[in-house]
């Protein structure tokens, strides 16, 4: 089991119970006691969990937190890359597409370049910055209207509205948190009605979210884990989570990262 793969895990063990011990994840996981620190030490550095003594606590931000979109677009950037590539291969050119907001759904939009006649709706700035600036002028760019909120998302009324009346093809939606139970969630209740008016007007959804949303709740649902016709996440993706997506969602693709590549081939 790759470092990252086992750092999931036991960040997903103490988010589910709240704190983990070192000998009960030594016996968990396999593996030695200083490699068992090692991993907390990397989780702690990254501000994932708190260290205590003979272990860890889980540090969950309350269910309405909503960090900025710069703070976000800097976490987990390999993982969104790779995740935003194999999306971008589910892009049919000449199809019409709905963008939600978010650093995994940007990274998405940069992926899109090469994919010619996409008619784009989507309540991000950010995202419709990105398709403005592409190499493709037949492409169409709809930005919904709306109040903006931390992460650089239009929402609300006005939103809702200009969605309602919309068809389209596929709906790429990004989410904050994914659970069994509250299924894809966001910290945002007026982001969630917009969210869930989007996810309405597509024929298909594909979710979009690295091994870090997994047993993350937000306030709001926007949509059951069984509403995605596809969930791609990346490969740091515990097995219970995979597990869990792979029973409930139409189908689960894992992005492979250019870490675990490199290891394979070592």
């Amino acid at each position: 089991m790759l470092a990252r793969q086992r750092q999931a895990l036991i960040l997903e063990e103490a988010r589910r119970t709240g704190a983990v011990r070192v000998s009960d994840l030594v016996t968990k996981l396999g593996v030695s006691d200083m490699t068992v620190r090692r991993d907390l030490d990397v989780l702690a550095g990254r501000g994932l969990v708190e260290k205590v003594y003979g272990g860890a606590t889980s540090i969950v931000g309350k269910s309405t937190d909503e960090p900025g979109f710069e703070a976000k677009s800097v976490r987990q950037r390999v993982q969104k890359e790779a995740i935003a590539a194999v999306a971008a291969g589910l892009v049919r050119p000449g199809t019409a597409i709905g963008i939600s907001a978010g650093t995994t759904t940007w990274t998405l939009a940069r992926a899109l370049d090469g994919i010619p006649g996409l008619t784009i709706v989507t309540n991000s700035i950010q995202v419709a910055d990105v398709l403005r600036g592409d190499s493709q002028p037949e492409r169409t760019v709809v930005l919904t209207g709306g109040v903006r909120t931390p992460s650089d998302a239009l929402v609300g009324p006005v939103a809702v509205q200009s969605l309602r009346s919309l068809h389209l093809d596929v709906v790429f939606l990004g989410v904050h948190g994914m659970a069994d139970g509250p299924g894809f969630t966001t910290p945002n209740l007026t982001e969630s009605e917009t969210d869930r008016a989007l996810v309405e007007a597509g024929r298909r959804l594909v979710v979009l979210a690295d091994h870090t949303k997994w047993g993350i709740v937000g306030i709001s649902t926007i949509a059951g884990l069984e509403e995605a016709d596809v969930v791609v996440s990346d490969d740091g993706l515990s097995d219970q989570a995979r597990e869990t997506l792979t029973e409930q969602a139409g189908e689960l693709m894992i992005a492979e990262t250019a870490e675990t590549a490199e290891a394979e081939e070592a």
